[in-house]
C-alpha cells in the first residue's frame, strides 16, 4: 500500500492549452474525468482513498477548475482529444479511465476517436446515452435513453446560464437539479458551487448545449474492454438507462447506490468509502 500527498501539475494540449491535474499514489494508472462544470478537486476522496493503491490522476478539463480558460474548444469532441493528449503527455498506458456525468460523454467520444488506445478499463458514473429526447419518442424510449430534456428546451436553460443571472442559475441547479441527497452537508454544497463557478458561465452554457445534444447509443455497444457502470437511485437520471448501458457492453458490471447509501448523482462524494471499494474490486 502506498500513500502520498496530492500534487498538482499541468500538461499542454496539442492546441496549446494548459490542463491542470492532481496526482496521488503509485502503481496502475487511474485517470478521473469530472462532469460538466465540475473540477478535479471534486475527486478529493478518490485521490486520497484510491491513491493508497493506484497512481491516481484527476484532470481539470479546459476552462474548468484551475485549467487555462481559452475562448475555444468547448465541445465534447475537443475534450476527448484533450484527454488523449493528457495520457500521451503523461506517458500513461493500461489506464482505467473514469468519467462522471459529462465525463462519460468524453469517454464515449474518446472511444469513437481512439478506441481502446492506452486504456484497459472504463468506469462510467451516472450518465445516460441521450440527455435530450428525439421528437415523438414514447415514455419508454425516453427512459431507456435516459433523456431528461426535450428538443425545444435544448437552448432554454443554457441561455439563462449565459445571462446576467448565470451564477444564481448555477446555485439553484446545484441545490435542486444537480442532485445530492438530503443528508449531504450544506457546507459541501457551497464548496461544490464554488468549484462549478470556476468555469465561466458563457463557456459552461456553450458546452452544456453540445453535451446535451449528443446521442451515444451507436458508440456504447462497440466498447469491448471491462467496464463498470455506477448510478444512484436519488439521481435525476433513470436507472433503466444505466442498466441499458450495462447490457450493451459485454461483461459490464452495474452498481446502483440506494438513496440511504448516498446514492445521488454524486455518490462518489457522498459515500466515497463504498464507491472506492467497488472500484478497487473492479480493477483488482
Amino acid at each position: 500500500m502506498t500513500q502520498g500527498k496530492v500534487q498538482a501539475s499541468h500538461v499542454t494540449t496539442n492546441d496549446g492549452v494548459r490542463l491542470h491535474y492532481l496526482e496521488a499514489g503509485a502503481g496502475k494508472a487511474l485517470v478521473l474525468i469530472p462532469g460538466w462544470s465540475q473540477t478535479a478537486a471534486m475527486y478529493k476522496h478518490q485521490l486520497d482513498g484510491l491513491g493508497q493503491y493506484y497512481r491516481v490522476f484527476a484532470l481539470d478539463m479546459r476552462g474548468h477548475g484551475e485549467s487555462e480558460k481559452p475562448v475555444h474548444g468547448y465541445r465534447i469532441a475537443r475534450l476527448a482529444v484533450d484527454t488523449h493528449d493528457a495520457l500521451v503527455a503523461l506517458n500513461l498506458r493500461d489506464v482505467t479511465l473514469v468519467g462522471h456525468s459529462m465525463g462519460c460523454s468524453i469517454i464515449w467520444s474518446y472511444w469513437e476517436h481512439f478506441g481502446s488506445d492506452r486504456l484497459s478499463n472504463l468506469v462510467l458514473i451516472d450518465q445516460v446515452p441521450t440527455a435530450t429526447a428525439w421528437p415523438g419518442w414514447t415514455d419508454e424510449e425516453k427512459a431507456l435513453a435516459g433523456s431528461v430534456g426535450e428538443p425545444t428546451s435544448l437552448y432554454d436553460w443554457p441561455a439563462q446560464l449565459y445571462g446576467p443571472a448565470g451564477v444564481k442559475e448555477t446555485e439553484d441547479f446545484i441545490a435542486n437539479a444537480f442532485t445530492f441527497t438530503k443528508a449531504f452537508p450544506q457546507e459541501q454544497r457551497t464548496w461544490a458551487l464554488e468549484e462549478n463557478l470556476k468555469l465561466p458561465r458563457r463557456y459552461a452554457a456553450r458546452l452544456l448545449v453540445d453535451h446535451s445534444a449528443q446521442d451515444w447509443r451507436d458508440v456504447i455497444p462497440r466498447i469491448n474492454i471491462p467496464t463498470l457502470v455506477v448510478g444512484g437511485r436519488a439521481s435525476f437520471f433513470n436507472i433503466k438507462a444505466l442498466e441499458w448501458i450495462g447490457a450493451q457492453i459485454p461483461g459490464a458490471r452495474v452498481e446502483i447506490f440506494d438513496e440511504h447509501e448516498g446514492g445521488s448523482h454524486f455518490m462518489f462524494l457522498e459515500n466515497p468509502e463504498k464507491f472506492n471499494q467497488i472500484v478497487r474490486a473492479f480493477i483488482g
